[in-house]
């Protein structure tokens, strides 16, 4: 697939890879140069738990899950 840099020096994945793998706007990726020319771009792992609680909210049994007010244990 061709895809072209922007003025800004920015590249865009074509619409079809984007869906292919799921690719949403904010996710990062490493890019690596190989050799002039050649470069690798992979995709950055997650967090291991992102997206769980928009995964239990939509549970199609209504009331499965509810959030609660809790302090972040993102510090321990």
């Amino acid at each position: 697939m061709k895809t072209t840099v922007s003025s800004k020096g920015q590249i865009v994945l074509p619409a079809e890879l984007r869906q292919q793998d799921r690719i949403e706007a904010g996710q990062e990726f490493e890019v690596e140069r190989l050799d002039r020319g050649e470069y690798r771009l992979v995709r950055r792992s997650a967090p291991a738990n992102e997206g769980v609680v928009d995964w239990l909210l939509a549970c199609p049994e209504k009331g499965f899950f509810v959030p609660i007010e809790s302090e972040s244990t993102d510090t321990l």
